[in-house]
């Protein structure tokens, strides 16, 4: 206390002008202690730190590298990306006193009219921070009041109305639509519309103005209702889209991307006016808007596809809020687009991460395919053959990448034929003198193969007759640029993929399997390339090529290759190791190696004859071990998979492994950093209990605390929940009546799980998803542990009975469930009854639920489903009558 009263004492003395500065310093030393100064300000003296940071930052007499940093340091105390920090922030700040809470919001409000850019725009982010935490709770109500008042002096300078704009774009980013009143809305978005008015003299203040409608829009639904206020903000809209500064221009066309996301069905009196404005856009402004122009076509194909999708799955035929946008424009849209493909870079195939003009367009053209289907083949095919043979490579390039984005969409019928007469042609410009040509080709190749090759269905591009042409055409195009060769894997990978489960069909890719892997391997060690993602493109299709061989044909080349992966991945171990990026590229190699391993070893688990695999688990499982010994989370989920499928595939003799292996699933399960490594070793956790059986019990007491911890932490992400329920299930199910012993913690976070579910807010598609994957695993895990304690210890079940089934009926009288959801709790039902028998007999006698279920799911289309409900209907039968 005494030490503590003393810090205080110094901070108060302390100047904090000096200490964020020296935070800067280029002496390490003095950088340290000021860093440790500051954190041990925020942490023993959280309400004078805050005060400290917005006075520094509403200072204009302060340097301005200090006031950044305070402005930082602020944004930095009151947010995290991590939840359960962000958590911690928010409380904090709560709990501080309201005199200095009020303190530091007058001084963030007074920094919004501070010359200096940095200070105010700091201030803007600092205090849409503090109105996330404190306008859902009805708190701040005067924000915004305070933020509209600026907008109105008479005398506000340019800098405090592009401030406060600014902090209005914020705090609407930030809180969620239904934590303001209507008549807030209303003057926000008054407020806004005025500062982009074309009256406005200050281009920093109405860029300010369009960024914030942009995140105020999710707000306006009431507004866009309303025919003149909509007709109003449409008409600023699009008035600042031809404005004179092209990045307000870019931010105004963002808002019409939008605005087509969230009000498609308000677009039509627009839809004119919009086309002018983005076909202008498109062909003749700056690159930055022209993007945007292309974006907004991408979006309606996106609603629209959406639309159709949801008419399909409903059976609606004719959906009222289908307005045929892109159906309507057709014959001008895709003439425009259509000329974007001609604007390519030189450069475009030296950088991996680039965006243009020409890949927007083509980009938009598949997506108007995806969304019209065969309505644009005759409207495109004019311009593939006008330019295909062209002298000039731009024309070559654009035909080719025109007729590659095509490809999805219209009907197989429709294109077939056009392949089938361009494919000779296709396939020899793969030796064009230009590389991008050639790359779009190979590009445009590995479209025609994922559409348009499928030797089950009887209608391919790739024939017995022309596939020795194909492969003689992939081996030598592997060889090109490597640009070029990261495309041609993308080709290899869907020829091959075309064979999947097609029986004996797939044994005509045999003879091609040893030229094919080695090739792949040649383009995996390839140093001419800085391009990773080669590597990585080679050894997925190499997977592919192995999971979709004929294993009566390849087996020994299947080995031969397990032997020379195992080689490669055993030299990981040698390399040497001097920065952080060689580290990665390691990390990187010996996660594909590992994947190869799990693919060969799946392959393996189909043959009846598991000594290959017997010869080789002693040797694969030394080399997993030293890649958990290295600290990478995407090797180690790598080798957890792989490792999954060596317990599949060698069944009871796994149990050697498990003395030296439990530590290291012990450890995945408790990475909750790396929460896909912890969720990858919940699956395996399953897949081992599914070999060993009950030789799995010495370790089930460690497991078993991981998964309990697992499910009790609110670090881990959320999405490894239900796969730790449906594991305990597969526990229970193995080890039957040994599960005694973890009844009595299993069940009680069971019960708090489905009270979890009950009051589960459902604000969008994702949460309603989780809510049926949470309670399908509780199902799941009722399930496991009814079938494993049923012919011994049924008894132990007898007193949660009535919860289980209350907690069934309530999901399963719910409209809005899934089938994987209904036929988890049908089969839950059963399971009750089958295990619990005459304890439950008047359970079941006095609800009809269970009948009126059962009479749904007997109609059901459904087979499996039908299957069940009549095995459950068999079981409560027996159960009533006895």
């Amino acid at each position: 206390m005494f030490s503590w009263a003393i810090f205080v004492l110094q901070v108060q003395l302390m100047d904090i002008t000096e200490v964020l500065l020296a935070t800067q310093s280029h002496d390490g030393q003095i950088r340290n202690v000021a860093e440790g100064n500051i954190k041990q300000f925020e942490e023993q003296s959280l309400p004078q730190f805050l005060q400290a940071l917005s006075a520094e930052l509403s200072n204009d007499n302060k340097p301005p590298v200090s006031r950044r940093l305070a402005g930082i340091l602020l944004k930095n105390s009151l947010d995290a990306n991590d939840l359960v920090r962000k958590e911690k922030c928010t409380q904090r700040w709560i709990s501080v006193d309201p005199a200095i809470k009020s303190q530091v919001k007058g001084s963030l409000l007074m920094t919004l009219g501070s010359p200096v850019s940095d200070a105010h725009r700091s201030s803007s982010q600092v205090i849409a921070k503090i109105a996330s935490i404190e306008i859902p709770l009805q708190g701040w109500p005067e924000l915004i009041v305070s933020l509209l008042g600026n907008m109105t002096k008479p005398d506000a300078s340019p800098s405090l109305k592009q401030a406060t704009l600014d902090a209005i774009g914020y705090v609407c980013e930030e809180i969620s639509p239904k934590d303001l009143e209507q008549d807030q809305v209303n003057a926000v978005l008054t407020a806004v519309v005025q500062g982009m008015n074309h009256v406005e003299n200050s281009s920093g203040v109405r860029l300010a103005a369009v960024k914030a409608l942009y995140n105020a829009l999710d707000f306006a639904e009431t507004n866009f209702q309303n025919e003149s206020e909509r007709n109003y903000i449409m008409k600023v809209v699009c008035e600042t889209a031809i404005s004179k500064e092209a990045d307000i221009r870019k931010a105004a066309f963002e808002c019409l991307v939008s605005i087509a996301s969230t009000y498609y069905d308000l677009l039509e009196p627009y839809m004119q006016t919009l086309f002018e404005l983005t076909a202008n856009a498109a062909r003749a402004d700056e690159e930055q808007v022209a993007l945007q122009a292309i974006e907004f076509w991408s979006t309606i194909c996106d609603e629209e596809v959406a639309i159709q999708e949801d008419a399909e799955e409903s059976g609606d035929v004719s959906p009222e809020c289908h307005f045929h946008f892109i159906e309507k424009a057709l014959p001008l849209l895709v003439p425009m687009l259509l000329e974007t493909l001609l604007k390519q870079e030189e450069d475009q195939d030296e950088d991996d991460g680039i965006w243009n003009i020409s890949m927007a367009g083509g980009t938009c053209l598949g997506l108007v395919a995806t969304t019209v289907k065969d309505a644009i083949v005759p409207l495109v095919m004019p311009f593939i053959e006008g330019n295909i043979t062209k002298p000039d490579w731009h024309s070559r390039e654009a035909a080719t990448f025109a007729f590659g984005s095509i490809l999805e969409g219209p009907s197989v019928e429709k294109l077939a034929p056009l392949v089938h007469a361009g494919f000779d042609f296709l396939l020899n410009a793969t030796k064009d003198q230009n590389n991008h040509v050639r790359e779009t080709t190979a590009w445009a190749l590995s479209r025609a193969f994922e559409f348009l090759h499928s030797p089950t269905s009887g209608v391919s591009v790739v024939t017995n007759a022309n596939l020795p042409h194909v492969i003689e055409i992939m081996l030598t195009s592997i060889k090109d640029s490597p640009n070029v060769a990261e495309k041609i894997c993308g080709a290899l990978y869907f020829l091959a993929h075309g064979y999947e489960n097609a029986g004996s069909m797939s044994s005509v890719l045999s003879l091609y399997f040893g030229q094919l892997v080695s090739a792949l391997l040649a383009t995996a060690d390839r140093s001419d390339s800085n391009n990773s993602r080669l590597c990585a493109s080679a050894y997925e299709t190499l997977n592919e090529i192995v999971r979709c061989s004929s294993i009566a044909d390849t087996l020994n080349m299947i080995v031969l290759l397990l032997q020379e992966i195992l080689k490669r991945l055993n030299q990981t171990f040698e390399f040497q190791i001097t920065s952080s990026e060689d580290k990665e590229k390691q990390s990187d190699l010996q996660a594909l190696l590992c994947g190869v391993v799990q693919v060969i070893l799946q392959k393996f688990s189909n043959c009846d004859d598991k000594s290959v695999i017997i010869q080789f688990a002693d040797q694969i499982m030394v080399l997993f071990l030293r890649v958990f010994s290295c600290d990478c989370s995407n090797v180690h989920e790598e080798a957890m998979l792989a490792i999954g499928a060596l317990a599949y595939a060698t069944g009871p003799e796994f149990v050697k492994y498990m003395p030296e292996f439990h530590k290291y699933l012990e450890m995945g399960l408790q990475n909750f950093g790396a929460y896909q490594v912890c969720c990858v070793s919940v699956g395996v956790v399953a897949d081992i209990c599914r070999a060993l059986d009950d030789k799995v019990l010495p370790y089930c007491d460690a497991i078993m605390s991981a998964l309990l911890k697992d499910l009790s932490s609110p670090e881990l992400h959320r999405s490894v929940k239900p796969p730790i329920l449906s594991c305990i299930g597969d526990i229970a199910l193995t080890i039957g009546e040994h599960f005694e012993k973890y009844v009595p913690y299993t069940v009680p976070m069971l019960q708090g799980a489905a009270e979890l579910c009950s009051r589960m807010d459902l604000p969008d598609d994702d949460s309603t998803e989780y809510k049926n994957e949470l309670r399908r695993s509780i199902f799941e895990a009722y399930s496991g542990i009814l079938q494993g304690v049923k012919n011994s210890k049924s008894e132990l079940m007898v007193p949660y009975a009535s919860h289980i089934f209350q907690f069934a009926e309530l999901v399963l009288r719910e409209t809005s469930r899934d089938e994987g959801l209904t036929k988890a709790g049908v089969a839950l039902v059963g399971d009750l009854a089958d295990a619990l028998g005459p304890s439950i007999k008047l359970l079941l006698k006095n609800s009809n639920f269970h009948s009126e279920l059962l009479g749904r799911c007997s109609q059901s289309d459904d087979e499996q489903l039908r299957e069940t409900a009549s095995w459950v209907q068999g079981v409560i039968s027996r159960v009533l009558v006895s």
